[in-house]
C-alpha cells in the first residue's frame, strides 16, 4: 500500500490493494494449513517469515517516508481538521463499517458455515460442511482486514516500516481477551463490539501507563504482563466463584 502511494496511486486503491494482498497471504497459509496439512500456528510462522522477503521486495528497502504523500486522510485535513482529529474519525467509520459488515456476513449461511466450523469441526463436517474451505475462507478475510489495518495505520504514521507489524498478534490477543473479560459475549454482535471496546482499552491503558512515567524500553514487558493477567481472569473468576459462595455461607 506505501510502495502505490509512493508510485502516485490513489490512497483508497493502494489501501484496497493492501487488503487484496493480506487476503493473498491468508490464502498462502490456509493452503500450507488444510491441504498440506502443516500445522495452523506454524503454518502462520511460515508465511510471516516468507512476507518478510516479499514486503523488502515490494518496498525496495526496510523503510518508506510517505511524508507530504497524499493519504486517506488528507481530503479530512482540507475541511480543517488535525491529523489526530481525521485518524479517529476515519477509525470509527472503518470499524463501525467492518462490524456492520461481519455481523451481516456472519449471519448468512457461509458466515454460519464458517462460525460452526471455529466452534465444532467435528460436527461441523458431520452436517456436510467443507470445513477446509472455511478455514481457508476464514483466514483470508481475516488477513486481508489485517493487511488494510495495516496500511491505514502506516499512513496515519506517515512511514511504512518491514518490521512495523511484528508483535500485533500478542496486541490482538490481548484485546480479544480484554474485550470479552470486561464487556462480556452474550451475543454474536455483543462480541463484536467487545473485541472493538478491549482494542480500545488495551491502547488506554498502555497510554496511561506511558503518562505515568513507565519507560518506553519496558513496555513490551509490560504488554506481556497485561496479555497474562488478561488470559488468567477467567481461571481467576472460577477460583473466586467457589469462595464466594462459601464466605456467603459462612455468613
Amino acid at each position: 500500500g506505501a510502495q502505490s502511494i509512493v508510485n502516485g496511486m490513489n490512497p483508497f486503491a493502494a489501501t484496497a490493494l493492501a487488503f487484496l494482498g493480506g487476503m493473498s497471504a491468508g490464502l498462502v497459509t490456509g493452503i500450507l494449513h488444510t491441504r498440506l496439512k502443516i500445522p495452523a500456528l506454524l503454518s502462520g510462522i511460515l508465511t510471516m517469515i516468507a512476507l518478510y522477503s516479499v514486503n523488502l521486495r515490494i518496498m525496495g528497502k526496510a523503510n518508506l517516508s510517505l511524508l507530504r504523500m497524499e493519504t486517506v486522510y488528507s481530503g479530512f485535513e482540507t475541511l480543517g481538521m488535525a491529523k489526530s482529529q481525521a485518524v479517529m474519525l476515519l477509525g470509527f467509520i472503518c470499524v463501525m463499517g467492518l462490524v456492520g459488515i461481519l455481523y451481516w456476513f456472519f449471519g448468512t449461511e457461509i458466515g454460519c458455515a464458517i462460525r460452526a466450523t471455529g466452534n465444532n469441526p467435528q460436527m461441523a463436517r458431520a452436517q456436510g460442511i467443507n470445513t477446509d474451505n472455511m478455514i481457508i475462507l476464514g483466514l483470508v478475510i481475516s488477513n486481508g482486514m489485517v493487511a488494510m489495518s495495516g496500511a491505514l495505520i502506516a499512513q496515519s504514521q506517515s512511514f511504512a516500516d518491514v518490521q512495523m507489524g511484528i508483535g500485533s498478534i500478542v496486541i490482538g490477543l490481548a484485546s480479544v481477551i480484554i474485550g470479552e473479560v470486561l464487556f462480556g459475549k452474550r451475543n454474536f454482535f455483543n462480541r463484536l463490539l467487545s473485541l472493538v471496546m478491549g482494542a480500545i482499552t488495551y491502547r488506554v491503558i498502555i497510554a496511561l501507563v506511558l503518562r505515568m512515567g513507565m519507560p518506553a524500553n519496558d513496555l513490551k514487558l509490560f504488554t506481556a504482563l497485561t496479555v497474562a493477567v488478561a488470559l488468567s481472569l477467567p481461571v481467576m473468576r472460577s477460583y473466586l466463584g467457589p469462595l464466594k459462595k462459601s464466605v456467603k455461607g459462612g455468613m
